[in-house]
């Protein structure tokens, strides 16, 4: 894949937010490099994927990042055939973790068995490997509250919350588990498969170009899509950007310039404030806050700023040696933006749903540590001119949206243990450890492998864990 170049790039401490690059080449040939047309010496127009200023990520590089990464798809209620489709652009080396909030029974019976037994086919088809897990599974839930994160429990149900974000922090945890270095998000909503594998392919070749050079460190790659198209008087209108994403990119590229972050050229550098679809190394997820509900994404922007802008700082929650903090302190944290080429068709969920996203994000913007006073006055008046407050309030309440630990703080042998042993949604295909079944083989799991896996698998991601064994069983989506 073929990148442009970055026009600029916004910095704030360690923080590093680099402008849009679109895609030029969805295929940039061999992995040798290629002459690029014309009769010229192929020293003239060559690009390899060695060279750490190009914007060359070739087959073999994107594999690489692709076969280290864990796909999570957040799903609530969407069509099965959608689904299907969207599991199919994902590469075959990839993990793919199913996080579900279907419904379990109702007019349409129970649809997360339906998406199982989707998945189950995909699987059997293809000799992949993936996990699914239904978001309200009582012991799901009783397994995160045991690992270290009771805050992400509905005291009124004793279930995990509702949300976007809960499902993206679920699926987190488990591609740490899984041994991942990488973990991207993509929503279940997309009606075209191609897309999906475009977007992958860009999260390989952000991830791959933010580890060449000699500073390497933290990435996330966040996508813009090129147009989103709606039908307007019987015609197909492909617009640029989306009513949400303008209103949230409004505020936080206001928010860069109020830190000093962008100079006056790049004063519009954020496009990605709302991204549904990104992906980001482990090292730096772990480490990230969730957020509740739809206010994931933008708040991501916020904890690293929070986190590693200089500006203000959010205490570790966990102890870490001198060494490390000081290696950590040196690295930079990359943000990556990547414009794509297909048009993204999905489920168009109206008006409200549009107001309440980019309320979320507004709220959150409006509360964070690194919002100046001034900033956090023209937000407020903005919501309540646009009648996007509750009756009676005049600025966003702090407890209108949860805010969660970083996963790192979770036990990650002592969730996955509890998960196995009382989480009965829980269905396994493959081997989520082996990166993939082998062609032709029965999707099959060892628990007790994985288990004895874990530790040495998540070692360098989140530190020293107790390693606890455990009897119980969990459902093997063997074919």
């Amino acid at each position: 894949m073929r990148l442009s170049t970055a026009d600029g790039t916004a910095r704030l401490g360690q923080v590093q937010i680099r402008s849009v690059q679109q895609v030029i080449e969805l295929d940039a040939g061999s992995d040798s490099g290629r002459m690029c047309g014309g009769p010229f010496p192929s020293s003239f127009f060559t690009f390899s994927s060695c060279d750490t200023e190009g914007n060359v990520a070739c087959p073999t590089a994107l594999h690489a990042v692709a076969g280290q990464m864990a796909i999570v798809v957040p799903c609530m209620n969407e069509d099965v055939a959608t689904i299907e489709g969207v599991l199919s652009g994902i590469p075959h080396d990839s993990l793919v973790i199913l996080a579900s909030n279907s419904h379990r029974s109702g007019p349409g019976g129970d649809a997360y068995a339906h998406e199982v037994d989707a998945l189950k086919r995909f699987c059997r088809a293809s000799g992949r490997s993936a996990i699914s897990i239904h978001q309200q599974d009582p012991g799901l839930a009783k397994a995160f509250k045991l690992a270290g994160m009771p805050e992400i429990i509905d005291k009124s149900t004793g279930l995990i919350w509702k949300g976007k974000g809960e499902a993206m922090l679920m699926g987190t945890a488990l591609a740490i588990v899984a041994g991942r270095k990488y973990v991207g998000f993509i929503d279940a909503d997309n009606f075209v498969p191609g897309s999906v594998r475009e977007y992958c392919e860009a999260f390989a070749a952000g991830l791959h170009h933010a580890q060449e050079g000699r500073q390497k460190g933290m990435a996330m790659v966040r996508l813009s899509w090129r147009s989103k198209p709606k039908v307007r008087n019987g015609k197909l209108e492909f617009s640029k950007s989306g009513r949400s994403s303008v209103i949230t990119n409004r505020w936080l590229n206001q928010l860069l310039m109020a830190q000093g972050g962008a100079e006056e050229g790049n004063r519009d550098i954020i496009a990605t404030g709302n991204a549904g679809e990104h992906a980001m190394s482990l090292e730096l997820g772990a480490k990230m806050r969730f957020a509740s509900g739809f206010a994931v994404e933008p708040f991501q922007f916020l904890d690293i700023m929070e986190q590693f802008g200089g500006s203000a700082s959010v205490p570790s929650t966990k102890e870490k040696t001198q060494g490390r903090r000081r290696h950590e302190q040196q690295q930079p944290v990359k943000i990556i933006q990547i414009e794509t080429r297909n048009p993204h068709f999905h489920q168009d969920k109206g008006g409200e749903h549009v107001k309440d996203m980019w309320a979320q994000a507004l709220g959150v913007i409006h509360n964070s540590t690194v919002t100046p006073p001034s900033l956090r006055h023209e937000i407020a008046a903005f919501m309540l001119e646009n009648k996007a407050l509750p009756s009676g309030e005049v600025a966003p309440s702090p407890q209108q949206t949860r805010v969660y630990p970083p996963v790192e703080t979770l036990d990650m042998a002592r969730l996955w243990a509890l998960m196995c042993a009382d989480a009965a949604s829980l269905t396994i295909f493959g081997d989520p450890l082996a990166g993939g079944a082998a062609e032709g083989s029965e999707p099959m799991l060892g628990v007790v492998t994985l288990l004895e896996s874990v530790k040495e698998r998540i070692w360098n991601l989140v530190g020293t864990l107790p390693l606890n064994t455990h009897s119980g069983g969990v459902r093997l989506g063997s074919a």
